[in-house]
């Protein structure tokens, strides 16, 4: 059944889902939404000499992130039967909150990171997780 899955998703499906995800990322993580408050509630230093270094690979890595997370969504779609618009945001809301917002949570919980930074990067998770559940169910 697994094998009979994997053969059945339409990979430019997620590479396209996935790219809308990242570019909803850097809009999310901009200045024009959330991007003053996240550096303040992180305490970083945007002056500071090595505060873009390493940028490219932190952003490549991003992707190839959100390409497992798309991934993972595409083979619950294609398992579930997921259609329609509302299927995917049901399915990204489940997504999204079990297994998205759990795992950032985890992580907060230890590092005691203010609410309002936790808020922004679980809300980045399932609206993102959203986007690319609706698009993979709709397009088929």
């Amino acid at each position: 059944m697994f094998s009979q899955i994997l053969s059945s998703l339409n990979w430019l499906h997620i590479v396209v889902a996935n790219v809308v995800y990242f570019m909803l990322g850097a809009l999310w993580y901009s200045k024009i939404l959330f991007a003053p408050a996240w550096v303040k509630g992180h305490r970083i230093d945007v002056n500071a000499e090595d505060a873009k270094k390493g940028m490219a690979t932190f952003m490549i890595m991003g992707f190839v992130f959100m390409l497992i997370n798309v991934f993972g969504i595409a083979v619950l779609q294609q398992a579930l039967h997921t259609n329609g618009w509302m299927g995917g945001l049901k399915l990204a809301l489940f997504t999204g909150i079990v297994f998205n917002t759990a795992a950032i949570s985890l992580g907060y919980n230890y590092t005691k990171k203010p609410l309002s930074v936790y808020l922004i990067d679980a809300g980045y998770q399932v609206v993102g997780t959203s986007i690319a559940s609706i698009i993979l169910a709709v397009w088929q």
